[in-house]
């Protein structure tokens, strides 16, 4: 089969013809792609800081949740850019949401554990039961609150040790907040010896709430006989501190009434139990 010299030309020049409409079909598309582009990432720059600025405006609002909400607007924005370019280029819509919907899927599967967390610390940055600086425990958690993150949350343990839980575990668990209230109780328990004199106990006891300028006079300090036990009489003394004095009155506390008691005369008795032994009277012989 021979081909002419006219028919190569002509087959040529279709090619080139078919080829130029492409180029120029999809070149306004590049175009259109490129400039939904930029102007996406320039409205979801600032609708993210239009989100950041308006969450800042609450009162309380926590940092960390104002960053992840503000970037999940920013992200949102994008994700709706992306399948518009796509669109562009004659891609189905349907198509590209059921990719992502199957995508996200896929990962959050795989991120079980980890989406947890998130959804775990966005709950604690939304309800607030402790915050930076507070000092609470937590099932065996316990230490002051250094950073509530997205994930985990950073403690300072008593011993100055650093502590990274899992939000997840925090959510599940019982919180006790050590410093979320402004005062606190402690009930001073002292037995005394049952031939001690129970009065005078109670008078140190007055006294010492009244030196200590830490003492609150509302609720006034309540002392009483708590108890009779086995080997002593438990004096009690229930006063209140703010929370940040509670731990350092409650030790001095301790320690001035153990010299004021002894000073006194007032005896602290160790455990101890009375053991009466009676002896049976010897059965006298029959015979006699």
């Amino acid at each position: 089969m021979e081909f002419s010299a006219d028919s190569t030309v002509a087959a040529v020049e279709g090619a080139v013809a078919g080829l130029s409409a492409l180029v120029v079909q999809y070149a306004f598309s590049v175009i259109g792609a490129v400039l939904i582009l930029i102007i996406g990432f320039v409205v979801a720059g600032m609708i993210e800081r239009w989100a950041y600025r308006g969450l800042g405006s609450w009162k309380g609002f926590d940092e960390t949740l104002r960053k992840f909400l503000s970037k999940i607007a920013r992200y949102g924005v994008l994700a709706i850019v992306l399948v518009t370019v796509l669109s562009q280029f004659g891609v189905q819509t349907a198509s590209i949401i059921a990719a992502l919907g199957a995508a996200g899927l896929a990962i959050g599967l795989a991120l079980q554990g980890t989406l947890q967390n998130v959804a775990a610390g966005i709950m604690l940055l939304v309800l607030r039961p402790f915050k930076n600086g507070e000092f609470i425990q937590a099932g065996g958690t316990m230490g002051t609150v250094q950073e509530i993150g997205l994930f985990a949350t950073e403690f300072k343990t008593l011993d100055g040790l650093f502590l990274l839980a899992p939000n997840s575990e925090l959510w599940s668990q019982a919180v006790t907040n050590y410093s979320r209230n402004p005062t606190r109780r402690n009930d001073l328990v002292i037995g005394i010896a049952y031939d001690d004199d129970i009065n005078k106990a109670m008078e140190i006891y007055r006294e010492m709430m009244a030196e200590d300028p830490r003492v609150l006079a509302d609720p006034e300090p309540y002392i009483y006989v708590s108890a009779l036990g086995d080997s002593a009489v438990d004096v009690t003394c229930r006063y209140w501190t703010t929370s940040a004095d509670w731990w350092t009155t409650s030790r001095d506390m301790t320690h001035k009434a153990k010299e004021r008691f002894d000073a006194a005369g007032l005896t602290i008795p160790f455990p101890q139990r009375d053991i009466h032994l009676f002896r049976e009277p010897v059965a006298q012989d029959a015979a006699q």
